[in-house]
């Protein structure tokens, strides 16, 4: 529906649902009900994004311990919505040594014979004194010899370089600065999952390469891992099954290891960690995606193979389709769109503008289809400035009343777990922004909270939302959005409650999330 930021159009904007009542500071004006008023159908507004639904950790052949060739990666990929994929086989010794051209050599055919995909050659890195991080580069004619001397140079798991060291540290902020010098992108994976990202390091990561290292993942992949017992594998949502190990910073809590409706503890709790970093005003974002590996409920099998042949070739066998549904470990995976996405706002269909959405902050992401669309639009009540979307900062004077009008187009069709999903109710949560953090190890703030909750009327395909306006705003604030289907959440609250081992169906609790927008005051 493109970016509707027109200040008469959200203004003059009906007001036919009922709004739930207000939680915290502002004033809260009507729910909105506009199906009525926005065509979906009308052609976009010149220079006004298109969004585009895509996932930047997928998996093939070319790991060591994944199976899918491009192609049925892609096909998937396409019946599923998704037009974007960043393939990020993992950095292994077999893997620079063989896989890097092959995998390359694929990827340009795929290429060439889907020009309306956008697929990317990346790598998930393993970080020096860290874990796992999405790498990827603008694609061009030495994306594949660039890809490898990344990867022969600064991949832990051939640099010897993964205990948590102060020279491995530094080994980790030199890579930074070498992908800033040619256009990279970066997103930390699973950043919770091992309790190996300390908070500093994400500072670090980030002060030392703020347009590289744009944020993290907000909920994992193998989001079937929790499926009960006997059609799922009984395990834990998203992986997330560990404990603290040698290398894990020890200031986590338990609760750390663990997702919360599916996402990472660092971006479901209230004020925490996410919060934290944009309580400093940093352009950190959240991101969603398959980690594709096997596939739940596929019917596509590895063929059998020589216990080293990765190893000595860098490539698993093609596998082979037609075989019985797979339920078990470790078929936890979905495809790319199928069940995770990262839904990114670009001004064309083209590779640059992808990258540029996502380093912007202008994307959301959404678990099983639960909205097709979110979008936060934040404007001044002087009309001094033009209204904002997400990861924008808009700039007013001390006293001057700022609105937010929040629009969610809601599923119009059942996803692949059988059912339609129903969005019940929508956040506007409002954290202060105080600056640099006086601890670097700290990962809560203080001043967050949920600012306006609203229950749209459900209505397949349509279009909802609501406006909220902060008087007098003297301080800057950020604003983010999230969004459930109600299901679960802790007792008496609305906070998403953490995922049970084996009694994890994913399509029982469905959140989204949106970009933060900043409101910077003069």
């Amino acid at each position: 529906m493109g970016q509707v930021g027109r200040r008469g159009f959200l203004r003059g904007v009906g007001a036919a649902a009922v709004a739930a009542p207000l939680v915290g500071a502002g004033t809260a004006e009507a729910g909105i009900d506009v199906d009525v008023e926005l065509d979906l159908g009308l052609p976009r507004l010149p220079g006004l994004p298109r969004w585009l639904v895509g996932d930047h950790h997928v998996h093939t052949q070319y790991s060591n311990d994944a199976m899918y060739t491009i192609d049925q990666v892609v096909a998937g990929a396409q019946r599923h919505g998704a037009e974007w994929l960043v393939f990020s086989d993992h950095g292994h010794v077999a893997h620079e040594a063989h896989s890097v051209e092959p995998a390359h050599a694929d990827i340009v055919a795929a290429r060439r014979r889907h020009p309306h995909l956008l697929l990317w050659q990346g790598l998930e890195w393993n970080m020096p004194a860290a874990e796992h991080a999405t790498v990827f580069l603008p694609p061009s004619r030495d994306e594949a010899a660039l890809l490898r001397e990344f990867e022969r140079t600064f991949d832990s798991r051939l640099t010897g370089t993964g205990a948590s060291t102060p020279a491995n540290e530094a080994k980790a902020l030199e890579a930074l600065r070498w992908l800033a010098r040619r256009g990279g992108l970066v997103v930390v994976n699973h950043p919770s999952r091992n309790g190996r990202i300390a908070p500093a390091e994400l500072r670090n990561w980030h002060d030392a390469a703020p347009g590289v290292v744009i944020g993290m993942e907000g909920a994992p992949g193998a989001q079937g891992d929790g499926y009960p017992k006997p059609d799922g594998s009984g395990g834990h949502r998203g992986g997330y099954g560990n404990s603290p190990g040698g290398d894990s910073w020890p200031g986590f809590p338990a609760e750390a290891y663990r997702t919360f409706g599916g996402f990472d503890w660092m971006t479901a709790t209230l004020g925490g960690m996410w919060d934290a970093l944009l309580a400093e005003g940093r352009n950190w974002w959240v991101t969603s995606n398959s980690d594709s590996h096997f596939n739940f409920r596929d019917t596509i099998v590895r063929q059998p193979e020589a216990p080293d042949l990765y190893d000595r070739a860098g490539k698993h066998l093609d596998p082979l389709p037609g075989g019985p549904v797979q339920t078990q470990p470790p078929y936890c995976d979905f495809y790319p769109g199928e069940f995770s996405r990262t839904v990114v706002g670009t001004t064309d269909r083209s590779y640059r503008g992808v990258m540029d959405g996502l380093r912007a902050g202008r994307s959301f992401v959404s678990h099983g289809g639960l909205v097709q669309r979110l979008e936060t639009h934040v404007f001044a009540e002087d009309r001094l400035s033009w209204p904002v979307g997400l990861g924008g900062r808009l700039r007013v004077r001390r006293g001057t009343d700022v609105t937010v009008v929040v629009l969610a187009q809601l599923a119009a069709r059942p996803h692949s777990g059988g059912e339609l999903p129903r969005l019940a109710r929508l956040d506007l949560v409002r954290g202060a922004v105080t600056g640099p953090a006086a601890d670097r190890q700290g990962f809560r703030a203080a001043e967050v909270a949920v600012a306006r909750s609203y229950e749209p009327r459900f209505r397949a395909g349509r279009t909802v939302g609501f406006r909220h306006t902060f008087r007098n705003v003297r301080e800057s604030f950020y604003v983010r959005v999230r969004g459930t289907d109600g299901r679960r959440h802790v007792p008496g609250g609305i906070e998403p409650i953490a995922d049970i081992r084996g009694e994890a169906n994913p399509w029982q609790d469905l959140w989204c999330y949106a970009n933060p927008v900043f409101v910077d005051v003069r």
